[in-house]
């Protein structure tokens, strides 16, 4: 079995078909002739952030009291960690 990188998928993807592209802009001019608000209502999607959105608000005394809150509490791919 050979070593698949990143690399090697991204150069084997095909650029899109004429119809594809045509396709997207139409699409996209569909989406600006909506009114900003509709636009707005649906450009933001809601994420649920395990630990983060349990709780109304949360304060701390410091940075560090913090930063030591978010290491011990919350899961790793939010990108609270230190780095």
């Amino acid at each position: 079995m050979g070593s698949d990188t990143a690399c090697d998928r991204i150069s084997s993807i095909s650029p899109p078909s004429p119809d594809d592209v045509r396709s997207w802009e139409q699409e996209f001019e569909a989406a600006a002739a909506r009114p900003l608000e509709q636009r707005l209502k649906y450009a933001f999607i809601h994420t649920y952030k395990p630990v983060l959105d349990d709780a109304p608000f949360r304060a701390f005394a410091t940075m560090r009291e913090y930063r030591e809150w978010c290491q011990s509490h919350l899961p790793d791919w939010l990108g609270y960690g230190r780095v």
